[in-house]
């Protein structure tokens, strides 16, 4: 299908750039191509699978520090020191320290993670490209890019976010960022550690991590209450890595993970007067249940092909079967009956064990692809030119089924809903670095074509629809001074429909359009008073088309599009300086701002359905859950074996619909009204006491004044993490 057209194209195209880099070997240029092959990361192969011999074979999204200097756009990594001295409890802890990022909170420990881009509704992380070592990390990214499940955070050993051009090498997602998450390197030496944790809320996180000779094994298992009653998460991650060098044949890194979730955890929030008659923790649905298991393998081999050129290649599959069992979904469903709803609405309580329903939410995917890229150093037009070209073929599958039960622990019934959708999927990229000097050009142009199939199992009705796209971008990168670069880009956005958008349950096509976007950036990056490290940018993001998905707002509100714009400023700043103010430690502080002055919807938002404007949705109202501004401030001190820090986390006010309904609605759903800025404060103490001994020890502190705030009224009302105190310890051997 499409992969089988695209590729006769990737042959010929690989094989002309192969010709292309074996004149370049024999030509005089004004780099060396073979110095430039064999060296360590540098800042002209960030991210596109230059590295040195002694690293292991991976796609890089940034790299190291000296990979982001070079990037066209901005970018931020959050490394493993730094999510150790803070002691990250989740992920949504670690985005935070990114500017530019909203992360929204769920069930307490960010299984199912909310992650925003440049105002960019977070719901699902939908508007996000999430990757694991470069390669896809969602179920279905194509067909359905939501995030139902996440691996914990001690798993990584970095994370990088990037924003602007630089996306096009990845997608297909390209509109607010790419979040990668990189698994630590395998020991040659023998080595590991056990690490335990422990704290109130019934948290327990046990970490097993041993390694040598190439290969890396690591499980995590933790458990504890979620952010409101009768919530209880439970997650166990099996990882494992090898990496082996064939010598001239090239090195390989195989992965392969199993990750098994068993909570008691509910998708409803609460209404209004549930919030003020029962308080923050109140949730009465205790006979939810969600079971998730995921498992895949990947590989990545890299291999040179000359003086100036090397191959990666990605192969990668995973599957991943999610069933939730549910008794409402939302505070307006009629699930549990009429009655049930209005007494919510009132505030009275209910009980869920005399509501004879039980909805099963049954899914699996499977999800497949390959994706060689090509790497060539040469000399044309007199510069130092690194050019990368790659190709995916990539295809999914997806077994939806809805099962309603007739009784409160129900675990069968009748179906309701039988799906089967396929997607398919073939991309490419083209992307030159040509650098003079301090000046560096970078044009880029992405291509994607996806094929879908979407078959109703209960009427045997099915259809098909295709969409592909262009993308272009330009970006430069200047270093106006030894410690200062400057960096601009612009690139189309892009981000496919999903299945179940493009194709209704009748098998029918729906007049549904891609998000597409025109994205400009302009930013500073460098050092300051020798010991400031810092990057400032602005950003305009201006949609063509931009697509509310479903429950996206306002908890009803159906598939929708319309014109948008974003603009703001973002500042990340880092500073560390040995015997500062006279003190005989280390004193540190790290800063992630965000202003958006502008989320603004440019048109109203019409239904794809039946082309009705959205209630209250106008020209000039701002777009939901798009706060003015975010920010994380933590600031520390480091002497002899101790590390003592403070953080804290900010979020400005936001709008929970369309219409930027300020005040909730007597006896509604709790699904509207100005949700209300919040600050939360954590602090850590670290005890290392001798690197030899291989012990150390530390005591968090999560939201440490108890601050309740709500975080979303997407399905409801839904809660912010009460106060949390863990303490740890870790032996290393």
């Amino acid at each position: 299908m499409a992969a089988t057209r695209l590729a006769p194209l990737a042959c010929a195209i690989a094989m002309a750039l192969a010709n292309v880099a074996s004149a370049q070997d024999s030509a005089e240029a004004s780099a060396d191509p073979v110095a430039a092959a064999d060296g360590a990361d540098d800042a002209a192969g960030a991210g596109t699978g230059k590295r040195s011999k002694s690293s292991l074979p991976r796609v890089d999204v940034i790299g190291d520090e000296l990979a982001l200097e070079a990037q066209p756009g901005s970018g931020a990594i959050v490394d493993r020191a730094e999510l150790e001295s803070s002691r990250t409890l989740h992920v949504s802890e670690a985005l935070r320290k990114v500017p530019g990022v909203h992360v929204r909170d769920e069930e307490g420990f960010s299984l199912r993670p909310n992650i925003g881009v440049r105002g960019l509704n977070p719901t699902r992380s939908t508007k996000v490209l999430l990757l694991e070592d470069g390669i896809p990390a969602a179920y279905a990214p194509y067909g359905d890019n939501a995030s139902y499940y996440h691996a914990p955070i001690d798993r990584y050993a970095r994370v990088e976010v990037l924003k602007g051009v630089g996306m096009l090498r990845f997608g297909p997602q390209t509109i607010g960022g790419v979040v990668n998450y990189v698994t630590p390197d395998p020991p040659q030496d023998p080595a590991g550690y056990v690490q335990v944790s422990a704290g109130n809320r019934d948290y327990r996180n046990l970490h097993l991590n041993a390694g040598g000779h190439g290969a890396l094994f690591d499980v995590i298992h933790r458990e504890g209450d979620g952010a409101r009653d009768n919530i209880a998460l439970e997650q166990t991650d099996w990882n494992a890595k090898y990496v082996t060098d064939f010598g001239d044949a090239g090195a390989l890194t195989l992965r392969a993970n199993y990750l098994v979730e068993d909570s008691q955890v509910t998708y409803s929030g609460i209404t209004d007067a549930e919030l003020a008659r029962f308080g923050a923790s109140y949730n009465p649905f205790r006979n939810d249940e969600f079971f998730v298991e995921h498992y895949g393998v990947s590989a990545t081999h890299e291999v040179s092909l000359g003086e100036a050129s090397l191959l990666t290649t990605n192969v990668y599959g995973f599957h991943f079967d999610r069933n939730w069992w549910r008794q409402s979904s939302t505070t307006s469903d009629t699930q549990c009956g009429n009655a049930f709803r209005d007494a919510r609405f009132r505030g009275d309580a209910v009980n869920v064990d005399a509501c004879n329903s039980r909805q099963g939410r049954l899914r699996e995917y499977y999800s497949r692809g390959i994706e060689p890229r090509l790497t060539l150093w040469h000399g044309l037009f007199g510069a130092e030119n690194e050019l990368a070209f790659g190709v995916r073929f990539h295809a999914e599958t997806q077994e939806r089924l809805q099962v309603n039960g007739t009784s409160p622990l129900a675990v069968d019934g009748p179906v309701a809903e039988a799906n089967r959708r396929t997607t398919e999927a073939a991309a490419a990229f083209l992307e030159n670095r040509f650098k003079w000097s301090d000046f560096t050009l970078i044009p880029a142009l992405r291509y994607e074509r996806i094929d879908y199939f979407r078959r109703n199992r209960l009427t045997n009705r099915q259809g098909n629809e295709e969409a592909s796209e262009a993308i272009p971008g330009l970006g430069i990168n200047y270093a106006i001074a030894p410690a200062l670069t400057l960096f601009a880009g612009v690139h189309e956005g892009f981000a496919p429909a999903r299945a179940e958008d493009i194709i209704d349950n009748a098998g029918g096509s729906v007049d549904v359009d891609p998000e597409k976007s025109t994205n400009l950036e302009l930013g500073l990056r460098g050092t300051l008073f020798r010991d400031v490290g810092f990057e400032a940018a602005y950003f305009r993001n201006d949609f063509d088309n931009q697509v509310a998905v479903g429950s996206i707002a306002g908890g009803s509100t159906p598939l929708a599009q319309g014109e948008t714009l974003y603009q703001g400023l973002e500042l990340g700043a880092r500073w560390s300086r040995d015997g500062a103010f006279g003190l005989d430690g280390t004193p540190y502080a790290n800063v992630a701002l965000t202003w958006l002055p502008d989320a603004e919807q440019e048109s109203a938002f019409v239904a794809v359905a039946n082309g009705q404007l959205v209630a209250g949705s106008r020209n000039g109202n701002r777009l939901p859950y798009a706060p003015e501004g975010l920010a994380t401030i933590r600031t520390g001190y480091r002497t002899g074996p101790w590390d003592a820090s403070v953080e804290m986390q900010a979020v400005d006010d936001q709008y929970a619909d369309f219409a930027n309904t300020e005040l909730p609605i007597a006896n509604g759903a709790g699904q509207v009204g100005r949700i209300a800025g919040h600050a939360v404060f954590n602090a850590t103490l670290n005890w290392t006491p001798d690197a030899s001994d291989g012990f150390s020890a530390w005591i968090a502190l999560k939201n440490a004044g108890d601050r309740e705030y709500i975080v979303d009224r997407t399905r409801g009302i839904q809660l912010g993490q009460p106060r949390q105190v863990l303490v740890g310890v870790r032996w290393a051997f």
